[in-house]
């Protein structure tokens, strides 16, 4: 039996997109509360009864979370232009080698906004 988990995370962090046309709105500094959920595919162990423990996620993806909340993201190494999409890029270079039933990860950057990436 396969099941998929999903691990929510929460952070606020500022940045500016430098790279939109000028006049965006989003050319200035403005910030988000972001919300990311980290999507995990695998089997269920039949003697465990899950595909594995919540926590484990959270030992991983956590520091990285701590590293963004409260920042400036065009301050972190890689993240110059802060879009939701490449910071999902960002995060799963950074998460995959250490969990490979990672099979996506969705950034949330307000209610309706958000991005799904699934590592192509």
């Amino acid at each position: 039996m396969k099941a998929e988990l999903v691990k929510t995370f929460r952070f606020d962090a500022a940045h500016a997109l430098p790279n939109v046309p000028h006049g965006h709105k989003c050319a200035s500094p403005h910030g988000h509360s972001y919300r990311v959920d980290i999507h995990v595919v695998g089997d269920v162990d039949p003697h465990a009864g899950w595909v594995m423990d919540f926590g484990q996620i959270k030992a991983i993806v956590g520091p990285l979370i701590d590293q963004l909340d409260h920042c400036n993201l065009n301050d972190v190494p890689g993240l110059a232009n802060s879009t939701s999409e490449l910071l999902a890029a960002w995060l799963w270079e950074r998460i995959r080698p250490r969990l490979p039933q990672l099979s996506a990860i969705t950034v949330h950057e307000s209610e309706s906004a958000k991005c799904i990436y699934r590592g192509q």
